[in-house]
């Protein structure tokens, strides 16, 4: 090998050192055979130069190779032995992970597959058991409800009062039936008997529910005065039974406003109620101002429209009596308030609120004096025998007026109120006749 490397024309430092370039080489080659400043170069020398060297190269490969051969033959034979016995061992291995993971499979794969089979089918009939239990309710409270709207139609004469008192209980099972719809809509919304229920019972028996309880809140009356007419007060029996028929109307109305998601007890406003107080007041008004200003025209029937007035008064009296007493029953929707100092103690409370009064009187009286001045005028504006009366009779009305308030007042519990409601209402009639 030294006689070789000696004897060698290959540069072998040059071409193992770590910064060999072959450009850089091959550039001082053809510098080295060539004049720079010569054309054309002649680059046959240094390309047989490198073919050379690369024959160098090969030569010296065989060379080393012959040499060599034994030692080579018999290391290319250890390692392919080596290699033969780890292939073996790594089969063998690659043979038990095999039978593991089929014996595996087969215990724990298969045994899966048939539990995930089970849990759906229990998880299934779970839900299916579910869902029969929600129909079976639903069609049983629409059964009661069935009943009771039976109860809450049959006339007064079969059994008194019956159809006021069932309209409570009518209620609260409108209300259980409208929470098993918010609990399962979408599972009883695919369900033929629940929609049956809800499209051909209970939306029919919430609207009739509403109505019924809309038309005896709007018959109120305890002095008899109804849609305009005076008759003689009601009986003790008679004026309770009012009262029981109206409370049970008052607390249908309540149960059944409409209630918003997630609200609570607290902020819970009783909408079917308070419309339905404020449409009785306003009808009473409407009429009490219709009948005034006609009374005013022509006075020989003021005494008995004051009278009817009077009445109607008595009657708002009573009302709010009747509310005052009232208190607002467990509603199966919201959830109990935590203070009660927060919610409304009565049925009063929220229509003065939504009235912003002091007291159903006081807003009765002082609405129709909001409206009298003007009727007033418009009676002396248009002359005549009328306007003539009107002003010659000032003190007469003057005193019916007030007479009229005062009557009015009896049975409030705040009459100490009366005479400045009794002065407005004065003012605003007799008023303008001063002009």
């Amino acid at each position: 090998m030294a006689d070789t490397s000696t004897s060698s024309y290959l540069d072998t430092k040059t071409f193992l050192s770590p910064t060999f370039s072959p450009s850089i080489y091959a550039n001082s080659l053809i510098l080295q055979t060539n004049n720079a400043s010569d054309t054309p170069l002649d680059l046959s020398t240094p390309l047989s130069r490198v073919l050379f060297d690369v024959q160098e190269v090969d030569t010296k490969i065989d060379t080393l190779t012959t040499q060599n051969a034994p030692r080579i033959i018999s290391h290319a034979q250890n390692e392919t032995e080596s290699g033969k016995r780890v292939l073996e061992v790594v089969e063998e291995q690659v043979k038990v992970l095999n039978e593991s993971y089929e014996r595996l499979e087969r215990e724990v794969g298969e045994r899966y597959e048939a539990a995930e089979q089970v849990r759906l089918v229990a998880e299934r009939m779970v839900r299916t058991l579910r869902l029969g239990r929600q129909v079976q309710r639903v069609v049983q409270l629409g059964r009661q409800l069935e009943g009771q709207m039976e109860e809450v139609s049959s006339p007064p004469s079969a059994r008194q009062g019956s159809g006021a008192r069932a309209m409570v209980p009518a209620s609260r099972t409108l209300l259980e039936l409208r929470g098993c719809f918010a609990e399962g809509s979408a599972e009883l919304g695919r369900c033929q008997a629940a929609v049956v229920v809800r499209q051909d019972l209970v939306t029919p028996s919430e609207r009739g529910l509403v109505s019924r309880a809309q038309g005896v809140v709007r018959e109120f009356s305890l002095s008899g005065v109804g849609g305009g007419g005076a008759s003689g007060e009601k009986t003790f029996a008679q004026a309770e039974e009012t009262k029981a028929r109206a409370a049970s109307a008052m607390q249908t109305l309540y149960l059944l406003s409409p209630v918003k998601r997630d609200a609570t007890l607290e902020a819970f406003e009783p909408t079917l109620l308070v419309q339905a107080l404020q449409s009785y007041l306003q009808t009473a008004l409407t009429s009490s101002l219709a009948a005034l200003s006609r009374a005013l025209a022509t006075l020989p029937t003021l005494e008995r429209t004051l009278l009817e007035i009077s009445a109607r008064c008595q009657n708002i009296t009573a009302l709010e009596n009747l509310l005052e007493t009232i208190k607002p029953p467990a509603h199966p929707l919201l959830p109990p308030s935590d203070s009660s100092t927060t919610t409304d103690d009565n049925f009063l409370q929220p229509l003065l609120r939504h009235l912003d009064t002091s007291s159903l009187p006081s807003y009765f009286w002082r609405s129709m004096a909001g409206q009298m001045t003007a009727r007033v005028q418009e009676i002396l504006q248009k002359g005549g025998v009328s306007a003539r009366t009107l002003r010659s009779n000032r003190d007469r009305v003057r005193d019916s007026v007030r007479e009229c308030v005062d009557r009015g007042y009896r049975g409030a519990k705040k009459q100490g109120n009366w005479e400045r409601e009794a002065a407005v209402m004065v003012g605003s009639v007799v008023g303008p006749l001063g002009r």
